[in-house]
């Protein structure tokens, strides 16, 4: 995986990850790299700090620096390892599991704000119907008609 500090042309900038600069050519050429914030698809690469070489060494400088760099790698390779690249479809496997279609499982991938919404909604609907649950449950403990000092 490969992050890139993006713009569009309404200056906007975000960050966009792709499995390798072929992957970000071949979907910014198709129109699939838009921006977050206004879905402009005229996008271009800026240069990122990360990528701005000095004249200093390019390794870390204070041991502090030297162990994020590692935290920092072992969390890329731990993702690229153990999640499973489902690309522009996230959104919709994410919803998939999160309504039990499919078995849960580890997923990374990209989504569009209007996917990242629907995401967001459907996380609300379900946290409200759980508060309402509980919110029941507590009511029916508080007022004897559930005895919980039985359970075990």
């Amino acid at each position: 995986m490969i992050a890139y500090d993006l713009q569009c042309a309404a200056g906007h900038s975000f960050e966009g990850w792709f499995e390798d600069d072929k992957a970000y050519r071949e979907q910014q050429k198709k129109g699939l790299v838009a921006c977050p914030i206004c879905n402009d698809t005229s996008v271009s690469r800026v240069p990122s700090a990360f990528a701005i070489k000095s004249s200093r060494s390019a390794a870390p400088s204070t041991p502090q620096q030297y162990e994020l760099a590692k935290i920092g790698k072992k969390i890329v390779d731990y993702v690229e390892k153990n999640f499973e690249d489902v690309g522009v479809n996230f959104a919709k496997e994410a919803l998939k599991i999160h309504y039990g279609v499919t078995e849960p499982k580890n997923i990374r991938g990209v989504s569009s704000e209007e996917e990242e919404t629907t995401l967001k909604k459907a996380v609300a609907e379900t946290e409200a119907l759980l508060y309402e649950h509980r919110k029941a449950l507590i009511s029916a403990v508080v007022t004897g008609k559930i005895d919980v000092r039985d359970q075990k």
